[in-house]
């Protein structure tokens, strides 16, 4: 019993010492931010568990987020603590942010919240202060933005001059100013609406409704346009006003009515060169190749990266948000006499970075040009209220941060209303209309457009991925021109041909076509162009993204599973609801999906596989079409686009085909065309015979053989 009781005390003493190990521990897991964010995102969970989530939950909900983020940067960079407790700590807000995941699939409209440029009320920042100092620490004044930041760098400093805007610079160093417009921008002198909060009652008057968004626009005339193009008549109207002398235009016409060509000609039209083109990433690519379609006389240069291959020369500067950040310092005293901006809803959030520098620009072109071209391009200039036209107005200039301009102001002064009369709203509505909306519908221009048309979208894989395809594409070319010349060496006749043997060509491209072991020995065209459709997916996804938002509902065609998951994930990590066909499927499956995609408003996208829904569907509640990969055939091609362009359909059907650009899907595109001009004159009585599919194989590498031999 002693012997025991002496084992039971010792054991006592071990216990003993054992928690007061631990006690310290246990005062360390119940200090810092962790335990705040732990009880906060309860409360959250708890909260919207019972619904519905109030302004205060989801205030809450996006402090916990932010403050999670910045803890678990924190806790990385903390080269003194043992790795044992970065675990530890990395373990618990992995804990948060599966709560915070859980409680946003419960409300997906939470997930707006997590984008790194959603906007932070000052609510938010009071919570996070207060959330802060629950801790015991005493938060900085104004802490600096993020966004200010990349890896430690402030963004003055990751600024640039390209040296071909220095050169530029150097050449003419005389570009004054033109002061003329500080006339035109006084404030206009406020009558009886002068002690008015005015911006308020001009978002509520678009809220109400009316008629047309559209200002009255000149009949079209005609405009000289480059030989094989011809503008439609409600795209000469647009120009036709800016040769008028209109300046401001928030041109807001559906996808597939032409506006990026309407905004190169205008600009022509108003002189306004240099011009600034400010576009996504996914289109910049286009913007050139139109630029250069539309005004070949105006030289256009696209701005990549720290922009060393840009032209400070040029008449056209098109640059992308993206990149937008490190060259704002030059191109604010470049000297532009106009500015466009595409997806101009990208600008919506004020706190973002890129909306700061549009705007910063905007005012900088309006402070040194007299009357420059203003436009903001988009199809939908409200994503989710009507407080996304702050930002498109004050670009235009039609208003500041508080009160109308002088044009706006003048025009609501001439209603003699104030917001306290029932006519004000209507008056206030048509006022800003005349300032320069545009807006049309595909089925108010439907005479004007073809009933189907396939409109080309090249897009620049400019990555890690994109340098590899363009890499493996020269080793392709490389070993087909070591085949053609060995060919050539062991030619049996001894036959000798001056330049290129364009039928040895042919030959060896059969070779390379048919043989089989090609596949061990480099890229074939087949893997080749299977990486073009992966490295394309998510560029196709956001532009499909894009134009759900826009118009509807959208067919988004792929040829492989890879490409039809990334973009599925895309959607869902958007909030688009979507529906997806696919081969693998079982009848009833296929069904319930295509009957959802057709039926439910909410499903604004369907993914299909170009075999599976190719053939025997309907689908013409949508009128626009995504090909995110090439088919190796028009017919294809087509049968997918007439998924869509049916009998009954009531509006134009467009296409979009995504090129990537300096790859083999350019020659691709080119000769499925060509493949269809034929098949187009064989049903029309030709004895030609229609290409198949191994045919635009065959040419694909014939072309790419020639141009390399040629550039040899």
């Amino acid at each position: 019993m002693a012997r025991r009781g002496q084992r039971q005390s010792g054991a006592t003493r071990t216990a003993t010492r054992q928690q007061q190990r631990q006690r310290p521990a246990r005062k360390l897991d119940n200090e810092g931010i962790l335990p705040v964010l732990a009880r906060a995102v309860r409360e959250v969970e708890a909260g919207v568990q019972r619904g519905p989530t109030t302004q205060s939950l989801r205030t809450k909900f996006q402090v916990i987020a932010l403050l999670a983020r910045e803890e678990r940067t924190r806790v990385k960079a903390d080269t003194e603590a043992s790795e044992t407790y970065r675990t530890a700590q990395m373990k618990r807000l992995d804990g948060i942010a599966t709560i915070l995941a859980k409680t946003a699939a419960r409300d997906t409209s939470l997930l707006a919240l997590l984008a790194e440029d959603a906007a932070v009320s000052d609510a938010a920042k009071r919570l996070r202060r207060e959330m802060v100092m629950a801790t015991g620490v005493e938060p900085p004044p104004e802490a600096e933005p993020a966004a200010e930041r990349v890896e430690g760098v402030p963004l003055t400093e990751r600024r640039v001059v390209p040296q071909s805007v220095a050169a530029r610079q150097l050449a003419n160093p005389f570009l004054p100013p033109d002061f003329t417009m500080a006339e035109e921008r006084r404030p206009a002198r406020a009558r009886r609406l002068g002690s008015w909060e005015l911006i308020g009652p001009l978002l509520r008057a678009f809220e109400q409704g009316g008629a047309s968004s559209c200002m009255d626009l000149p009949e079209p005339r005609p405009i000289r346009t480059p030989p094989g193009l011809e503008l439609m008549p409600h795209q000469a109207q647009v120009v036709a006003a800016a040769e008028d002398g209109h300046r401001t235009f928030l041109l807001a016409d559906e996808p597939g009515l032409g506006k990026t060509a309407q905004a190169l000609l205008a600009a022509q039209a108003a002189r306004a060169y240099p011009l600034l083109c400010v576009v996504p990433n996914v289109v910049k690519t286009n913007w050139a190749r139109e630029a250069a379609l539309w005004t070949p006389r105006h030289p256009v240069t696209v701005i990549h990266g720290d922009g060393e291959n840009v032209d400070g020369f040029a008449d056209i500067v098109v640059v992308n948000y993206e990149v937008l950040d490190r060259h704002v310092g030059w191109l604010a005293d470049f000297g532009f006499r106009g500015m466009v901006v595409d997806e101009a809803h990208f600008i919506k959030n004020k706190t973002s970075q890129r909306s700061q520098h549009v705007l910063q620009l905007a005012d900088r072109i309006r402070e040194r040009t007299a009357r420059p071209l203003m436009m903001a391009l988009t199809g939908t200039p409200l994503i989710n209220d009507i407080e996304d036209f702050r930002n498109i107005w004050q670009f235009l200039g039609w208003i500041d941060e508080k009160a109308p301009q002088r044009a706006l102001m003048e025009a609501l002064e001439e209603t003699e209303l104030t917001p306290l009369d029932p006519g004000f709203y209507p008056a206030a509505r048509s006022g800003v209309i005349g300032l320069g909306v545009v807006r049309r519908r595909k089925i108010d221009v439907a005479k004007d457009i073809p009933a189907r048309r396939i409109a080309d979208l090249p897009v620049e894989l400019d990555d890690a991925v994109g340098r590899s395809i363009r890499q493996a594409e020269r080793e392709l070319a490389r070993r087909l021109v070591r085949r053609y010349e060995t060919a050539l060496e062991n030619r049996i006749s001894g036959r000798r041909t001056e330049g290129i043997d364009l039928d040895l060509v042919r030959q060896v491209a059969g070779w390379e076509l048919s043989d089989k072991a090609s596949s061990t020995d480099g890229e074939n065209v087949f893997s080749m162009v299977r990486r073009i459709g992966q490295a394309k997916a998510g560029l196709a996804a956001d532009y499909a993204a894009q134009l759900a938002r826009n118009v509807g509902k959208v067919v988004f065609f792929a040829k492989h599973i890879d490409v039809m998951d990334t973009a599925e994930e895309l959607f869902a990590k958007r909030g688009i609801t979507y529906a997806s066909i696919r081969g693998d499927q079982t009848r009833p499956t296929r069904q319930r999906n295509i009957d959802a995609f057709v039926n439910d408003r909410d499903v604004a996208v369907v993914v299909c596989s170009l075999s599976a829904a190719g053939v025997g569907l309907n689908l013409q509640v949508a009128s626009n079409v995504v090909l995110a990969e090439l088919s190796w055939t028009d017919a294809e091609q087509t049968q997918a686009i007439d998924r869509v362009h049916r009998i009954g359909q009531a509006e134009p059907v467009t296409a979009w085909r995504v090129i990537a650009s300096q790859t083999i899907d350019t020659k691709i595109a080119e000769l499925i065309d060509s493949k269809a001009g034929l098949a187009a004159r064989a049903l029309d009585g030709s004895d030609e015979e229609v290409g198949s599919s191994t045919d635009v194989q065959l040419e694909a590498l014939v072309a790419l053989l020639t141009e390399a031999l040629e550039d040899r």
